[in-house]
């Protein structure tokens, strides 16, 4: 049981700090170089980024840091002493986190995704300056949020796998 475990836990810090560094990387590129262009590239290049981002490997990726990190704390659950008691408080930190993105996301940077795509095709969008003017800086300062939340998170599961390896002498 051990080894599944250790593979949960790895499993779930992977797929953590990958969607950290999603987040991350639309923080510090996209939406500063975004930033520098016109409404017009700026509301189709958002729109077109948001729905190619929509594929099997973000879900996988998405969804599957949820599961992990639920799996893991489940197994650790059934963990004994050390084994149990160093890892969980960090796993239930990272699951925390995880939580809280998955709020600020769903309420804030979803319904502001779907008004970009709703506006529909960018020719057709009568003001694009207004349109922006709605998403722009609320959606950056939510998702600067997610990315530290996410970051916090990462380290917390992080910092459960060395904790749990440490317990059961593998680390």
């Amino acid at each position: 049981m051990s080894d599944f475990r250790t593979a949960a836990l790895f499993a779930a810090v992977l797929t953590t700090g990958l969607s950290a560094g999603l987040f991350y990387v639309w923080s510090y590129s996209v939406m500063p170089g975004l930033a520098r262009a016109s409404d017009r590239t700026f509301v189709e290049s958002f729109q077109q980024m948001n729905r190619a981002m929509m594929n099997g490997w973000f879900a996988l990726t998405f969804g599957g840091a949820f599961v992990l990190l639920l799996l893991a704390g489940g197994l650790l659950l059934g963990a004994d002493g050390d084994q149990r008691s160093k890892p969980l408080p960090w796993l239930v930190a990272a699951l925390v986190l995880y939580v809280a993105m998955l709020a600020i996301t769903f309420a804030i940077n979803v319904p502001m995704n779907n008004e970009l795509d709703a506006a529909g095709a960018v020719d057709q969008i009568k003001d694009l300056a207004g349109l922006r003017e709605r998403v722009e800086d609320r959606w950056v300062r939510w998702n600067n949020v997610r990315s530290v939340v996410m970051v916090l998170s990462f380290g917390s599961v992080s910092w459960a796998l060395l904790q749990y390896g440490r317990a059961t002498g593998k680390g």
